[in-house]
């Protein structure tokens, strides 16, 4: 008797092991089940960049789709796996991993859970995409190309500068977009570049830009993260008129109004949004890359940008946008 109850009690407590440690949890209750769960990277759900424009399809697709949403913070890149995991755990309906630091993370939770589906934000993962994935990525040098017609026709030194965040391919596609669009409309202006290295250090970012306002740059682009958020914290102490910041992946006008020309969106919040439309109609986009441009309206200039940029040169980047959606202009991505 007692032996029987023994084995009881070893089966029950391999179950409830079983259910902890292995199975998806309950579903989310989003309206018809449908949920999301968004990882950001290290620079967080307020990076006034690509996390904080994710969000807001996320918020979106609550309010439109009665999507159940959540987001968790990662403070570091070991957070990322167990962060994707927890909610793959919970089996929500998609798991976002926000920006290209996720290539690694997003397929090893994938292969453990191949019964959820799983987003990645700047990465098409090498072509070798799992087919529980869908990989968004942008033509950030067709946007950037726009930023450069700018700076490169409001630039009074012929001096402007661009600050990256972790030097790599993503980064570099802004980088080659911005220095062709400024050679396009001004050949004489020369492209000072720096690289913090990090997308979560505004001090640095400050830094970068001071010094190079300090060496006679007036215009500078950035595509750096929450990193950039130190550009706009220095051209604030600069004169009006004369110093400017050019933002990235969301409008970022507020946080200098007075010293920004433009901001390169990059509309993250639609990619996001759709995706979650699409599985909610059975239309996931497993194992594609989704590829957005300014063909797709995917990439742009920021819509406050006609306050501090006089309309001839407007007129100039619209012309310019024209020919590349015609493919008359191809932009370098390197």
């Amino acid at each position: 008797m007692k032996k029987k109850v023994w084995i009881s009690l070893l089966l029950c407590a391999a179950l409830v092991l079983t259910s902890v440690g292995c199975a998806p949890g309950k579903a989310p209750g989003g309206k018809g089940g449908l949920s999301a769960g968004l990882v950001t990277d290290t620079g967080g759900i307020n990076d006034e960049s690509f996390n904080q424009t994710a969000w807001a399809g996320m918020e979106k697709a609550k309010k439109e789709l009665g999507a159940d949403i959540r987001y968790v913070e990662s403070k570091r890149d070991d957070d990322y796996v167990p962060n994707l995991t927890k909610f793959a755990r919970e089996g929500r309906s998609i798991t976002w991993g926000i920006g290209f630091k996720f290539d690694k993370a997003i397929p090893q939770v994938a292969n453990q859970f191949p019964n959820q589906k799983f987003g990645i934000v700047d990465h098409n993962l090498n072509g070798k995409i799992p087919k529980n994935v869908v990989a968004v990525t942008f033509k950030e040098n067709e946007g950037s190309f726009l930023m450069g017609v700018i700076a490169g026709l409001m630039t009074k030194t012929n001096k402007v500068g661009f600050i990256g965040g972790i030097s790599s391919p993503l980064i570099k596609k802004f980088e080659a977009g911005y220095r062709a669009g400024v050679k396009a409309v001004n050949p004489k202006a020369t492209v000072q570049v720096a690289y913090a290295e990090t997308f979560a250090d505004a001090a640095k970012g400050r830094s970068l830009a001071a010094n190079m306002f300090d060496g006679g740059v007036d215009v500078i682009y950035h595509a750096a993260g929450a990193t950039g958020k130190g550009l706009f914290d220095e051209v604030k102490t600069r004169p009006k008129g004369k110093f400017w910041a050019i933002g990235v992946d969301m409008d970022q006008s507020r946080l200098a109004p007075d010293h920004t020309l433009s901001s390169m969106v990059k509309r993250v919040d639609v990619a996001v949004f759709n995706e979650i439309k699409n599985i909610k109609e059975n239309k996931f986009d497993g194992g594609k890359e989704v590829q957005l441009g300014l063909k797709e309206n995917g990439v742009g200039i920021a819509p406050t940008t006609s306050k501090n940029v006089p309309k001839q040169v407007l007129d100039k980047v619209e012309e310019f946008k024209q020919k590349i959606i015609k493919g008359e202009i191809k932009v370098p991505t390197q």
